[in-house]
């Protein structure tokens, strides 16, 4: 080849180099263009949400949970705001600042390490949650690599113990999980919103983009509770338990004509702001949820069944000698002969003799009629978690000795919540009030006659007997008022039977008679020593609360206070 053609093939090479890089020059200036000027799939959109991946986040803004108050508006449950703080674990165990983080969260290094080592691998632990504010922020001021915080809030029960069995509790996380806050948890908890905020390479918030999700606060909610009566049956009650050492009990009070629950109280309690040493057995409404059999207190209701059945009256006589009566292989006895006593002092005494006969006579269908018709067996419908509907047996043939028990109140169980009902009947003039937690309005009220008027208040008469001098309930009575009620003495189950050493004491009653208003159930489970009767143990309890409710109340006396009291009231006076 000569120099001249060897020039000439150069001379090409050169040319498309030169094209070569050209075009490489043009396609990078191209992709250029495409990222960051022109509007392609993969171009400044396709950056743009790639930068925000790795430094855009959305965060939750917690919700307020609805407060819960009492009928005046008391608050009984509230939200405060706390900081939760949280770490990397991953970024957090490299630090060498882990003794002072430990100090300021009055944790060791050792235990702190540990936790560490156990959430290792993940994104997020917990270092302490629901610290207050100041706290909080005395932490996140050592700027300690990895610790982050987060705005919570913590639920508070002023009442404390008073009221924690009814209105319930939440759990770490806010959600109800026992009582009230569990039934209305929905109503209660609201819903969280979202906000958007770029973060740091370290993590760390730097500006706030804005809300794009708000807030919805959960609901109020306000019971049928009055909180001066809560404190009040709280008291009364653990009075009680001391006196008689009882294991358990319950008072609950109810307003007869609308339904409303006054105040429910239930022992052992707890304290839901301190749930360290909390049991199950604590956290029970026993008002609600436990049951028992009532015993006498189903007297007057048998007592119903033979007035409607047409051929007793409250004056009807019957014959009680010798004071016992065998049925089967059974002998009921009472205290002491009576002898020939009317319908209404049969159960002012709590004859077992009379009721007996009164039971063989009418027989068991119409007991069990009116019993049904009471509500027993059956829900009240309140909402309350765990309540139980209680037991009203139904056979196909039912023995003497089961129609006579059923009469006075064993076979049967029930909750105090169903007995106050049942008596409500009674003070309401033969309606079955709708029961509610939840304060009601007077066009909200509803009720069902379940019994005539007449015969409603020719029982309550004879309830208010049960108070007088002759009745088994002397200690109920109330001084400046006129009451009425019924004593139970309920024998305990154990695993061969009925045990002959253990007892539920129990009080039902109204006040005041003339026109009744409150609905008054005690329950004493276990009382010892000698007074462990519902004459005993558990009317001497109506008679302080029924006393105490009726002043708050605004209710005046309708009777003149005893001598004896007038005498020590002059006395006081002169001293």
């Amino acid at each position: 080849m000569t120099k001249a053609a060897k020039i000439k093939v150069q001379h090409w090479r050169g040319h498309v180099v030169i094209a070569l890089l050209v075009m490489m020059f043009l396609a990078l200036v191209g992709r250029v263009l495409s990222l960051q000027v022109l509007d392609t799939g993969r171009g400044v959109d396709f950056l743009k949400k790639q930068g925000d991946m790795r430094m855009l986040r959305t965060a939750e803004l917690p919700a307020y949970r609805g407060l819960i108050t009492d009928r005046r508006g008391e608050p009984l449950a509230v939200s405060t705001p706390v900081i939760s703080l949280w770490a990397n674990p991953k970024v957090l165990a490299t630090s060498e600042r882990l003794p002072e983080l430990a100090e300021a969260l009055d944790l060791s290094a050792e235990d702190l390490e540990e936790r560490l080592a156990r959430y290792a691998g993940r994104q997020f632990m917990y270092l302490r949650r629901h610290l207050v504010p100041d706290r909080a922020r005395d932490v996140l001021a050592l700027k300690i690599s990895g610790v982050r915080a987060e705005r919570e809030y913590r639920r508070f029960y002023p009442a404390g113990e008073v009221a924690a069995q009814l209105v319930g509790m939440t759990n770490v996380d806010g959600a109800g999980v026992a009582g009230l806050e569990l039934a209305y948890d929905e109503w209660l908890r609201g819903h969280p919103g979202k906000k958007r905020y770029i973060k740091d390479l370290h993590g760390d918030a730097v500006r706030d983009i804005g809300v794009i999700e708000p807030v919805r606060p959960g609901r109020n909610l306000q019971l049928s509770i009055d909180l001066r009566l809560q404190y009040l049956l709280h008291r009364e009650l653990s009075r009680a338990v001391t006196v008689t050492g009882a294991e358990a009990g319950v008072i609950v009070t109810i307003d007869s004509g609308t339904g409303e629950v006054l105040a429910s109280a239930s022992y052992p309690d707890f304290n839901p702001n301190n749930r360290s040493t909390v049991t199950m057995s604590q956290t029970r409404n026993r008002a609600v949820t436990d049951v028992f059999e009532p015993g006498s207190t189903m007297k007057p209701l048998t007592l119903v069944a033979a007035l409607e059945s047409g051929r007793y009256e409250t004056s009807t006589l019957i014959d009680t000698s010798p004071g016992r009566i065998r049925v089967g292989r059974k002998v009921l006895p009472d205290p002491r002969n009576y002898g020939e006593i009317s319908l209404s002092r049969v159960v002012e005494k709590s004859s077992q003799v009379g009721i007996t006969k009164v039971a063989l006579d009418i027989g068991h269908e119409p007991i069990w009629d009116v019993f049904n018709r009471f509500g027993f067996g059956q829900s009240t419908a309140t909402g309350f978690p765990g309540e139980s509907a209680g037991l009203l047996p139904q056979r196909p043939r039912w023995r003497p000795i089961e129609q006579v028990t059923l009469a006075f109140g064993y076979g049967l169980t029930a909750t105090p919540l169903q007995l106050a009902r049942a008596y409500a009947v009674f003070a309401n003039g033969g309606m079955l009030p709708e029961l509610s937690l939840l304060r009601r309005e007077a066009v909200d009220v509803r009720s069902e006659r379940v019994v005539d008027a007449r015969i409603a208040a020719d029982v309550r008469g004879v309830l208010h007997e049960v108070t007088g001098d002759q009745g088994t309930a002397r200690k109920a009575r109330v001084p400046g008022y006129q009451v009425g009620g019924k004593t139970g003495t309920v024998h305990k189950v154990g695993a061969g039977g009925y045990l002959d050493d253990q007892y539920v004491a129990l009080f039902v009653g109204m006040a005041p008679i003339e026109d009744p208003r409150f609905v008054t159930v005690v329950v004493l489970d276990r009382p010892k020593g000698d007074s462990y009767g519902g004459g005993a143990a558990a009317a001497p309890v109506f008679a302080r609360v029924t006393a105490e409710t009726l002043r708050l109340m605004g209710v005046a006396p309708t009777l003149a206070p005893p001598t004896e009291m007038l005498a020590a009231t002059v006395v006081g006076g002169d001293a």
